[in-house]
């Protein structure tokens, strides 16, 4: 690419915007040219804005330390300098929903971190690797905000990237029920371990919404686009109930899965399927996609955290320790970086897809 795209990041100060920032500093296609916050950050330089916060293991990119912070509600302000957002704001749903639609309605196109459009029915909710046709419901999406090339796209939560790419690559068996118990890290708090000391020598057996957003949110990944309508209907199988638990880790969702199918099916198989599962973004070698989706490691003692969930540079899921079980057919763990491939890289993997579909473009 000759001309990088202008990126802004909103909520640029916060922990899934600071990873936008490390992750985006030598990006092929992107530059960021801009970052936003809230009011009580605006003003300041991003160094100052993020001094005594920052919660990254490598510096401030040189690019971005002297870049005066906005605020995020200066919304023309902001729309005139780049070519689209990544948006990363921690307000209410209902101020997130207006905010975001707000940009998109400047003609430009937001990808989001956030929960608050995720069941906007016109709204894509995309894992690159599984469902890069739901961006065909963008053309609906703008005909309801009166835009020509503004639109909104989401990823969806963190902890199910640890189970949700093992079924997507066993749906030709048809899964009919899972339980999925989550041991989330603190980072998806937008913590570290100085922030949270209640997490330490503890497990919190609650992290509020997460569970509907466990059980709901696959199925709409796993759903598909109604012309009629323009909208998504989500998939209704399988079934999915969970439990999601906050641990003493940094980096790292964990998940400890049940699943039943419709059809008769070996180890050999599901362990094919896992390891030969790509996607659009292998086949087009996008930037942030990892070589191999999805592992799996044969160890009885992995995946772990220590030693797994940089896999890929994060991007990629670690699947182990599947077996048989006496209730339901297979049983495994799973794990996923909760913010690489669950926040900001993951987002960034979407906006490269929204590049080469040719839904983001320089404006």
């Amino acid at each position: 690419m000759s001309k990088k795209l202008k990126v802004g990041i909103l909520g640029a100060t916060g922990m899934v915007g600071q990873r936008y920032v490390t992750l985006l500093a030598d990006h092929p296609w992107f530059e960021v040219v801009l970052v936003a916050a809230s009011p009580h950050s605006a003003g300041k330089t991003y160094a100052e804005a993020v001094a005594g916060r920052w919660k990254m293991t490598v510096p401030i990119p040189a690019k971005v330390k002297e870049l005066s912070v906005l605020d995020v509600n200066q919304v023309n302000l902001i729309a005139e300098q780049v070519d689209f957002v990544f948006s990363a704001v921690n307000m209410a749903k209902d101020q997130i929903r207006k905010i975001e639609e707000e940009y998109a309605k400047t003609e430009t196109p937001v990808v989001s971190n956030n929960s608050a459009h995720r069941w906007t029915p016109d709204v894509p909710m995309i894992v690159p690797e599984i469902n890069p046709e739901h961006t065909e419901v963008i053309k609906y999406q703008r005909q309801r905000l009166g835009t020509s090339r503004g639109f909104i796209a989401v990823k969806p939560n963190c902890s199910i990237q640890s189970y949700a790419p093992a079924l997507s690559a066993w749906q030709q068996f048809e899964p009919t029920q899972v339980i999925a118990t989550t041991y989330q890290a603190i980072s998806g708090a937008g913590k570290n371990f100085e922030d949270a000391p209640e997490i330490l020598n503890n497990v919190i057996p609650f992290i509020g919404g997460e569970e509907e957003k466990s059980e709901k949110e696959p199925l709409k990944i796993w759903g598909r686009v109604d012309p009629t309508d323009g909208v998504i209907i989500p998939a209704t199988t399988p079934v999915i109930t969970s439990q999601c638990l906050r641990v003493p880790v940094l980096y790292g969702h964990t998940a400890a899965a049940f699943v039943n199918f419709k059809q008769k099916v070996t180890k050999e198989e599901l362990i094919s399927a896992l390891e030969s599962f790509r996607g659009v973004p292998q086949e087009l070698q996008l930037p942030s996609a990892p070589q191999q989706f999805i592992q799996y490691l044969t160890a009885d003692d992995r995946p772990q955290v220590r030693y797994d969930v940089n896999f890929e540079h994060g991007m990629g899921i670690s699947i182990g320790r599947l077996r048989p079980d006496k209730i339901f057919d297979w049983k495994f763990v799973g794990l996923s970086h909760n913010t690489a491939r669950g926040a900001a890289g993951g987002a960034i993997l979407c906006a490269e897809l929204l590049k080469s579909q040719g839904y983001i473009t320089v404006k």
